[in-house]
């Protein structure tokens, strides 16, 4: 337990706030992972082409994105308890809905017959609608987290605290295929979205039992909420009228933090959504894996993706700790790691010599991903008050979702275009090297938007608002 200057125990509540994010993240990624994990198996059943598997993920990274952009004004206008419940019940009522995807479909189409507009396979517009369900849900995750950790982290923390609880992304995709295919296997696709989904209805209880905000419950006490702001550079930071104005949208994109930290999400959040949607399809097209077969080298994978998560987050408390100034630590950190994805260039090359080469390559690009997430997620919160931070990941969210939509919609094509000449692993080799350069020119971007830590230059009287 930290003691501070006087010898007082400071207490240790926000971290058990963390071990909420960690688990709450953890079953948003599970929940996101059941489809990718299945999609072998349901194209060949379904008779999904590339391009269709590829329009059902995109529906959901736009959705999501646009939802991002909402759920961060939600965030801040509700508070951060009342946005997780309502968050996590959206996004597990839609993951069951998956389970009847077909029932889902057959509904749409025959809507759009009785209006006269054309009909897509039922399969496909059934599990479009649910993906559609889930990202609404699932937008409010990362907003609220980091919210969270802004209210209850000093800055010197946040980056090794957002480090940890984004790390229950590489637990969920970890856990999802050690699960997922067995559950399919023994009781079918259905039930493992079902059971799946299920789970976040039990964290919605621990949830409302632990969390208090700030300054209102008995379990963070005074010298820890004093330790928790005392390095705000805004002044009185914690003392929030939650009744005045808050900044609207237009007022944070006139911040060239907010173009920062947007163009970060939308150069690097595609990758990881690429890294999550499509590496079960490269490994059945490559090696010719389904099923449980999958099981052990995306366990490998995503056991990896921790290291780079906690690691990152910790990198700058390193940096801090030999004299750096929070934003060069910060920025130190995400250089050093934007080199480190360039490994991927190498995944399809040598990817005849087995598939492990390309699992352990990849899984150096996406332990990068989660390293660079854990900082860049953190930049919003060290450039903005704490009440205007959801509204800025949002914005960012909504950069990153396009992002992600170009990327694999990109993917779809050049994967069916090759697939038809028998030349496949040129559409891989294509989109390896995006994954693996993304990150350099992301960080050059933001270093020229935001060369000397600044933060926001909002209207006077809004940055305690």
């Amino acid at each position: 337990m930290r003691h501070n200057a006087s010898g007082t125990n400071i207490g240790n509540y926000r971290w058990t706030i963390c071990g909420l994010l960690f688990f709450a993240t953890t079953i948003n990624y599970l929940d996101r992972q059941v489809l990718s994990l299945l999609a072998p198996s349901l194209s060949k059943e379904f008779g999904w082409s590339n391009t269709d598997y590829a329009n059902i993920a995109a529906a959901f990274q736009l959705v999501y994105a646009v939802a991002l952009l909402f759920a961060g004004r939600v965030v801040d206008r509700i508070g951060t308890r009342r946005a997780y419940h309502l968050a996590i019940f959206i996004w597990s009522l839609g993951a069951i809905a998956h389970a009847y995807s077909l029932a889902i479909g057959n509904a749409v189409n025959s809507v759009f017959a009785a209006i006269g507009l054309a009909a897509v396979p039922a399969s496909v517009a059934g599990f479009i609608v649910s993906r559609a369900i889930l990202a609404i849900g699932e937008a409010g995750n990362f907003p609220a987290a980091i919210k969270a950790t802004a209210e209850f982290f000093p800055k010197t923390e946040r980056s090794f605290a957002t480090g940890i609880f984004n790390s229950g992304a590489n637990i969920g995709a970890i856990l999802a295929p050690i699960s997922v295919p067995v559950i399919a296997s023994i009781w079918g696709w259905e039930a493992a979205f079902m059971w799946i989904g299920a789970i976040g209805f039990l964290w919605m209880a621990f949830w409302g039992g632990y969390y208090e905000e700030p300054g209102k419950g008995h379990r963070l006490g005074k010298a820890e909420l004093a330790y928790i702001n005392h390095d705000a550079e805004v002044p009185d930071e914690a003392c929030v009228d939650p009744q005045a104005r808050k900044a609207t949208w237009g007022e944070l994109l006139r911040c060239r933090q907010t173009w920062a930290f947007a163009f970060g999400k939308f150069m690097t959040d595609g990758i990881w959504w690429f890294f999550l949607f499509w590496l079960p399809k490269y490994l059945s097209s490559a090696y010719g894996m389904t099923g449980t077969a999958l099981s052990f080298p995306l366990t490998v994978l995503y056991s990896m993706t921790m290291v780079g998560s906690i690691g990152g987050g910790w990198l700058p408390k390193y940096f801090i700790a030999r004299g750096r100034s929070v934003y060069d630590a910060r920025m130190k950190a995400m250089l050093l790691i934007a080199f480190c994805p360039l490994v991927v260039l190498l995944a399809e090359p040598l990817g005849s010599m087995g598939y492990w080469i390309p699992v352990i390559l990849i899984g150096i690009g996406a332990s990068a991903h989660q390293a660079w997430s854990a900082n860049l997620f953190t930049t919003a919160s060290d450039w903005f008050p704490k009440n205007a931070v959801g509204s800025v990941v949002g914005i960012g969210g909504l950069a990153g979702g396009i992002g992600g939509v170009l990327v694999t919609k990109l993917g779809g094509a050049l994967f069916d275009h090759y697939g038809a000449l028998g030349e496949i692993q040129t559409g891989y080799l294509i989109m390896f090297a995006i994954c693996a350069t993304a990150y350099l020119a992301a960080w050059v971007v933001m270093k020229l938007l935001v060369p000397v830590h600044k933060m926001a230059e909002l209207p006077k009287g809004l940055q305690n608002a």
